[in-house]
C-alpha cells in the first residue's frame, strides 16, 4: 500500500434474548441469537473499521522535517492537518500516531463518512473511538444517548461528561478525526468547539481535512495551543518525490523524477497516479506531460491513462464496488453477479491491492476481511456510474441491500434498500430488529434507521410508531408522543393481542413518567394479563407501571401479587431483576429500610453490569439506595453514591426516585454542614420538577426549602415558601387524585412546621393528628414516624406529657423496626433533647436503649469536609465562561444564568468551578475582579439585557 492510502471509509428496562450487534451487524435481521460473552457499552452499530487506523503503508518515506515539526506539536490542544483530496494528510496523521504511541500517548481514531453527519451519528462515532482505548472514559455518555438525540442542549452535557471522565486520567489522549470536511451540521461545530474549550490538559484534537474548519481558534491560537498545517506543508520536497518515486518503480531517472515532481508540484496523489501509469506500461510508453494538482486533473488522467489498461472486466467490478463504501470478496462477487466466485474475487482483491490501484484493505474486528477505494478513485468510479442506467444503478443498490442483510449488517442494509427506492424492504428490516434494539437500550441507533426510512411509510406501519413512540418516551418528548399515540390507537382495531398490550404499556409509562398513578388504575386490568406472545420487554413495562400504582396507593399486598406473578408466570431473568428491584423500592418506602437495602445493592451491581440495557433499573436502584444511605445516616456514602450518577439518573428514573436521591443529596449535605450544596440541590430539584411540569417534585422541593429557612430562623422567607407550597397545591391541575391528596398533605405538613416554629401548639397538634390519620390509612409508616415526633413535641408543650412519651414511643419503636435514624432526627431540632430525656427517665428495652443511644450518637456527628475534586485548569476562558462570568458580574444567580443561556444550573455550577480554578479565586465576586484585573473583556450589560430577554 502506497503513502496516498486513506483511512477506511466503511463504515427500557429488561432484555430480550440479545442480539449480536457487531461491527454495526445484527447477526439476523429475524434471527436473534447470544450476545457477546463482553458486552460493549457503546459503538455497537459503529463499523469497527471507522475506528481502527488505516493499514500502514508498505514504502512510507521518511518526511524528517514535517515529523519533527508534529512531534513539537503533540502537546497542542488542536492540530490541524487541511489539504485538497490526495495530499497525504491520512498518511501524515498515521506516521504522527505512530510517533506518539512510542511515548505513551493513547490515540483513538476515527475515519469519518458522510453518513456520520448528524448530531447522533457523530457522537455515537465518538464514543465508539474514545471506547477502544477506554471504555471507563465513554460509560456514562454512552447511556445518556438515546434521549435528545440531536438537541444541541443535550450535547452540552454529554460534552462535560466526556470532559470530567478524560480528565482523571494521567495518560495524554489524542483524538484524530480523519475526513473533518465531511461534518457541516452546525451542531456537530458546537459540540467540537465545546470539546476544545472544556478539554483538560490531557485531551488533544487533530483534525485531517479537505478544508479549514469552522471553529473558533483564535483564543487557543493567542497561547500557541493551535498547530496548522496546509498543502504547502504536506506537499513533498523535489527529493521526497524522487525518493517515493524510486521506491514505488524500482528505478528512475533524477531528470524523469525532477519533471514528474513538477507536474504534480509536489502534490502526493498525483506522483502516485503517474507512478500506477508508469507501471501498468511496463515500461514500453512514456507518462503524458500534463500537470495533476487537483482532484480534477486527476480525474480526467485517470480515466484516459489508467483505467483503459484494465481489462473490461476489472473496470466493471470496480465500478460495481464503488457503490458500496466498502466491500468483501462475496460481495464484490454479488455485485458482480457471478455469486459462486468468491475465491475468484478474493484474488483479484489482493492483486489490486499489490498493484496499489488506490484499493486498499481496511483493518477490521470482523471476520471478514475488507477492502476499500481511495476517494479519489470511488468519485471518478461512481461519476462512471452515474451514466448507467438508472434501473441498473437500483439494481445494484438492491443487491448491495441483500448482501448486507443476509450477513446481518442491517444499517448499511436499510441504507441501500432506500437507495434502491424500496423503502418498504427497509422498513421490514427495521421492524425485524427495532424490539432487539430496544431491548439492548441501542435506542440511538434505532432512531439513526428510523431517520433514513420516508414518514408517510413510517405512519403506515404499527410496529414502527411503536418504536417511534419509545423513543419519544425515552427522550420525554411528551408532547409528540400523545401524537404518536393517538395515531396508534387509531390503528388499535386492527393490532394483535401483542400490540395492544404494547401501547398499553406505552401509554401507562407515559402516565409513570408524568407522576399519574390514576390514569394507570383505570387501565390496570388490561396490563394485569400480558398475552403469551409478549416481548420480556413488555411484560416488564407492565409489571414495573403496576407495581408503582399500587405503592402509590399503598396496597403494597397487591404489589407483592403482580411482583410474584411476573416472577413465576414470565419471569427472565431479567424480569426477575425488574421484580427485584421494585420489591426493594417498596420496602423501602414501606418503611423496612434495613430489608431493602441488600436487595438494592444487588440490583444495582447486577444492573450496571448489564449496560445499557438496564441503565433505567439501574438508575432506580441508585436512586433508592441513597435514600437508604440517608435514613440510615451514611451521609458520606450518598454523595459518593449518588452525585456521579444524578445526571444520569435524572434523565431515566422515575419522578418519585429523582424526588428521593434530591431529597438524600441536600439532607446528606445539610447535615455535614454544608448549607449552601444542600441548597443547590433543592434548586435542581424544582428546576427539574418546573421543567417537566411535575408538581409533586416541586412542593417537596419547598418543604425541605421550608425546614431549612426554619432552621435559620428565616421566618419571613418561611412564610413566603409556605404561601408557594398551599398555592400550588390549591392550583394543581393535574389528573391524579392521589398526587392531589399528596400535595394537599404536604400544604398541611408545611402549615404544621411554621406553627411548631411559631410556638403555635394547639394548632399544630390538631393538624398533626389529622395528618396521622391520613398517613395511617396510606400506609405511609416511615412518614409516621416523624408525624408522631412532632406529636410529642406540641403534646409536651402543651402540658399532655403521658400522650408525649406515648408518641415518643410510638415514633422510636417505628423508626428502629424501619431501620431509620434520620426521620427520627430531622422532624423536629428538639429530637436529641426528647430522645436523650427518654433515655434518662423511661424505663426502656435494651434494644430499644441501645438504639436511641446510636440515633443520639448520630445527632452530633462532626459535619464531613467537602469532597476534593481535581479543577479542569486551562490557560484562557472560554467563550461559554465568559458568558457566564459577564452574567455573574450583573449579580444573576444561578438559575438565571442557565435560562438565559439554555443549559442547566448544574452546567452553570460545572463552569463557576473551572471559571474559579483557573482564576484561582474561591467566590463570584473574586473572580468577577480577578477578571477585570486581568483585562478579560466582560460582556456589556447591553449584551447580557439582550440576551435575558431572549430568554
Amino acid at each position: 500500500m502506497n503513502a496516498l492510502h486513506k483511512c477506511a471509509f466503511t463504515t427500557s428496562w429488561a432484555s430480550a434474548p440479545a442480539a449480536r450487534v457487531d461491527d454495526g451487524r445484527i447477526s439476523d435481521v429475524h434471527t436473534v441469537i447470544q450476545a457477546p460473552a463482553v458486552p460493549s457499552l457503546c459503538g455497537q452499530h459503529v463499523p469497527s473499521a471507522k475506528l481502527m487506523p488505516p493499514r500502514g503503508a508498505r514504502k512510507l518515506i521518511s518526511r524528517a522535517s514535517l515529523e519533527a515539526r508534529l512531534f513539537d506539536a503533540r502537546r497542542a490542544r488542536c492540530v490541524l492537518i487541511h489539504g485538497p483530496a490526495g495530499s497525504g494528510k491520512t498518511t501524515t496523521l498515521l506516521q504522527w500516531r505512530k510517533a506518539l504511541m512510542r511515548h505513551e500517548f493513547d490515540v483513538a481514531w476515527l475515519s469519518l463518512a458522510p453518513e456520520d453527519n448528524t448530531l447522533a451519528r457523530f457522537f455515537d462515532c465518538l464514543l465508539a473511538s474514545l471506547a477502544e482505548i477506554d471504555i471507563a472514559i465513554v460509560s456514562e455518555a454512552t447511556l445518556l444517548m438515546g434521549r435528545d438525540n440531536n438537541n444541541l442542549a443535550a450535547a452540552e452535557h454529554w460534552i462535560i461528561t466526556l470532559v470530567e471522565a478524560i480528565a482523571v486520567r494521567d495518560r495524554e489522549l489524542v483524538l484524530v478525526l480523519d475526513d473533518a470536511h465531511l461534518l457541516d451540521d452546525s451542531r456537530i461545530a458546537r459540540a467540537l468547539q465545546w470539546l476544545l474549550d472544556y478539554a483538560p490538559p490531557q485531551l488533544h484534537l487533530a483534525l485531517g481535512s479537505r478544508r479549514p474548519v469552522s471553529l473558533s481558534l483564535s483564543r487557543l491560537e493567542a497561547h500557541d495551543m493551535v498547530a496548522t498545517f496546509d498543502l504547502n506543508d504536506l506537499r513533498f520536497t523535489p527529493m521526497e518525490s524522487e525518493q517515493f518515486l524510486r521506491e514505488q518503480l524500482g528505478a528512475i531517472e533524477a531528470r524523469d523524477a525532477q519533471t514528474l515532481h513538477e507536474l504534480a508540484d509536489g502534490w502526493v496523489a498525483g506522483l502516485q497516479l503517474f507512478a500506477i501509469d508508469l507501471k501498468a506500461k511496463r515500461g514500453g510508453g512514456s507518462y503524458a506531460r500534463v500537470r495533476i494538482r487537483d482532484a480534477q486533473a486527476f480525474a480526467s488522467y485517470f480515466e484516459r491513462e489508467v483505467l483503459v489498461h484494465l481489462s473490461p472486466d476489472d473496470l466493471d467490478l470496480l465500478t460495481r464496488v464503488a457503490v458500496t463504501s466498502r466491500f468483501c470478496a462475496s460481495l464484490a462477487a454479488r455485485l458482480a453477479e457471478n455469486s459462486g466466485a468468491v475465491a475468484e474475487k478474493m484474488n483479484w482483491l489482493h492483486r489490486m491491492d499489490a498493484d496499489e490501484l488506490f484499493i486498499a484493505q481496511i483493518p477490521s474486528h470482523d471476520r471478514e476481511t475488507w477492502y476499500r477505494l481511495h476517494p479519489l478513485l470511488r468519485e471518478v468510479l461512481l461519476e462512471r456510474l452515474g451514466a448507467w442506467p438508472e434501473e441498473r444503478r437500483r439494481a445494484l443498490h438492491a443487491t448491495a441491500w441483500k448482501w448486507f442483510g443476509e450477513h446481518g449488517y442491517v444499517d448499511e442494509s436499510v441504507q441501500h434498500a432506500v437507495q434502491a427506492d424500496d423503502p418498504a424492504a427497509a422498513a421490514d428490516m427495521v421492524e425485524g430488529c427495532c424490539e432487539d434494539l430496544m431491548a439492548r437500550g441501542n435506542l440511538s441507533q434505532l432512531a439513526g434507521l428510523l431517520r433514513h426510512l420516508p414518514n408517510t411509510l413510517l405512519q403506515t406501519r404499527f410496529q414502527l410508531l411503536m418504536a417511534t413512540g419509545q423513543l419519544q418516551l425515552y427522550a420525554r418528548e411528551y408532547e409528540a408522543l400523545e401524537c404518536t399515540l393517538h395515531q396508534l390507537e387509531s390503528k388499535a382495531q386492527r393490532a394483535n393481542a401483542n400490540e395492544r398490550y404494547a401501547l398499553d404499556a406505552m401509554r401507562a409509562g407515559l402516565a409513570l413518567q408524568r407522576d399519574d398513578p390514576d390514569a394507570i388504575h383505570a387501565m390496570h386490568e388490561r396490563l394485569l394479563d400480558a398475552p403469551p406472545g409478549a416481548t420480556d420487554r413488555m411484560k416488564t413495562s407492565g409489571s414495573t407501571v403496576l407495581s408503582w400504582m399500587y405503592m402509590c396507593r399503598g396496597e403494597f399486598g397487591s404489589m407483592r401479587k403482580i411482583l410474584d406473578a411476573a416472577n413465576v408466570h414470565h419471569g427472565a431473568p431479567m424480569q426477575s431483576l425488574a421484580c427485584r428491584c421494585i420489591n426493594g423500592i417498596a420496602l423501602m418506602i414501606d418503611g423496612r429500610t434495613n430489608e431493602a437495602e441488600p436487595v438494592l445493592r444487588g440490583v444495582l451491581k447486577e444492573a450496571e453490569e448489564a449496560g445499557a440495557p438496564l441503565v433505567a433499573m439501574a438508575s432506580m436502584a441508585a436512586g433508592a439506595l441513597g435514600h437508604v444511605f440517608y435514613e440510615m445516616n451514611e451521609l458520606d456514602a450518598v454523595g459518593k453514591l449518588l452525585e456521579p450518577r444524578i445526571d444520569l439518573l435524572e434523565r431515566t428514573a422515575i419522578p418519585d426516585i429523582v424526588l428521593r436521591a434530591h431529597f438524600a443529596l441536600s439532607g446528606a449535605h445539610w447535615f455535614s454542614g454544608r448549607h449552601l450544596e444542600a441548597q443547590a440541590w433543592l434548586d435542581r430539584l424544582e428546576d427539574h420538577g418546573t421543567r417537566l411540569g411535575l408538581d409533586r417534585l416541586i412542593v417537596f422541593s419547598l418543604i425541605m426549602r421550608l425546614r431549612t429557612q426554619l432552621a435559620l430562623d428565616e421566618t419571613d422567607l418561611a412564610h413566603t415558601t409556605l404561601r408557594r407550597i398551599e398555592t400550588a397545591a390549591a392550583h394543581h391541575l393535574g389528573p391524579s387524585e392521589i398526587v392531589k391528596a399528596e400535595l394537599e398533605a404536604l400544604a398541611e405538613h408545611g402549615r404544621v412546621l411554621v406553627m411548631l416554629s411559631e410556638h403555635d401548639y394547639t394548632g399544630a397538634s390538631l393538624a398533626i393528628d389529622d395528618l396521622l390519620e391520613r398517613a395511617t390509612r396510606s400506609n405511609k409508616r416511615r412518614r409516621l414516624v416523624g408525624l408522631h415526633m412532632q406529636a410529642a413535641v406540641a403534646k409536651e408543650a402543651r402540658g399532655y406529657g403521658a400522650a408525649a412519651r406515648a408518641h415518643l414511643h410510638t415514633a422510636v419503636t417505628l423508626a428502629h423496626r424501619a431501620g431509620v435514624v434520620r426521620s427520627l432526627l430531622d422532624a423536629t431540632p428538639l429530637a436529641p433533647n426528647l430522645l436523650d430525656r427518654m433515655l434518662r427517665d423511661d424505663v426502656l428495652d435494651p434494644v430499644i436503649a441501645f438504639y436511641v443511644r446510636r440515633v443520639l450518637a448520630a445527632s452530633k456527628r462532626a459535619p464531613m469536609p467537602a469532597p476534593h475534586r481535581k479543577p479542569l485548569r486551562m490557560e484562557a476562558l472560554s467563550e461559554r465562561e465568559i458568558e457566564v462570568l459577564s452574567l455573574v458580574a450583573q449579580a444573576m444567580p444561578n438559575k438565571k444564568i442557565a435560562r438565559v443561556i439554555n443549559v442547566s444550573p448544574e452546567t452553570v455550577k460545572w463552569h463557576l468551578k473551572n471559571i474559579f480554578a483557573k482564576l484561582d479565586v474561591s467566590g463570584r465576586d473574586e473572580a468577577v475582579g480577578r477578571a477585570r484585573d486581568m483585562s478579560i473583556a466582560l460582556r456589556e450589560p447591553e449584551m447580557v439585557g439582550l440576551r435575558l430577554k431572549q430568554a
